[in-house]
């Protein structure tokens, strides 16, 4: 896919919003639009999942799931970025719920939804998901489903697979793994989030991803 010139809508939660970048001209979604060319559009907003949260403490986060504002995207994109899972690990209320799902209110349905959702309103145009990156305390579990990050990022593959959409699988080869010292130092010092020169890999990664489309 010839980039330069091309509309890019990014959704996604803290990291596509750009936090641990330095600057904004630091976050990745800007780096993409340096290095490629293309425009691309942020909808980024921390602490954002997948699925609705039954719960609100905080508005702002609570009440703009990626099911919730999928659809207020600029309808003119020539493909979409869809970045997230992270925060239905970290402190999503949802239950993971089954496979056959269509609702708003599982974390399987909740995919289900989304991916099916933005397949309809950007008919014919690539749709690439990622996959969530390594975090510090992935080997834990969400106190509400007892699933482990592992497997949120399975679920996520899962239904993008069934739907035939990209995969960039950042969770199996991204090469941030912050439980190696160096790395967490150098590109994830708070032990998830990019600083400058994991943004920059980021950057990298999902500009040569979407040019060999």
């Amino acid at each position: 896919m010839e980039l330069k010139g091309k509309i890019i809508n990014f959704l996604g939660d803290s990291i596509t919003e750009g936090i641990g970048a330095s600057k904004p001209e630091y976050k990745y979604v800007s780096v993409f639009e340096t290095l490629t060319g293309a425009t691309a559009n942020n909808y980024g907003i921390t602490g954002t999942r997948f699925a609705h949260q039954s719960t609100v403490t905080n508005v702002k986060v609570d009440t703009n799931a990626f099911t919730e504002r999928h659809m207020k995207m600029s309808d003119d994109a020539d493909a979409v970025v869809v970045f997230g899972g992270t925060n239905d690990f970290g402190h999503g209320d949802a239950p993971i719920g089954t496979f056959t799902d269509r609702t708003y209110d599982t974390f399987y349905g909740a995919c289900h939804m989304l991916f099916s959702d933005l397949i309809r309103k950007y008919l014919g145009k690539p749709i690439v998901i990622i996959t969530p990156l390594h975090r510090d305390d992935e080997l834990g579990v969400n106190p509400n489903t007892g699933m482990d990050l592992k497997a949120y990022t399975n679920i996520i593959r899962e239904v993008a697979e069934y739907y035939s959409l990209y995969v960039l699988d950042l969770f199996r080869d991204s090469g941030l793994q912050p439980a190696i010292p160096e790395i967490k130092e150098n590109y994830m010092p708070d032990g998830l989030h990019p600083n400058d020169a994991g943004h920059a890999i980021l950057a990298r990664r999902v500009a040569k991803f979407l040019e060999n489309i």
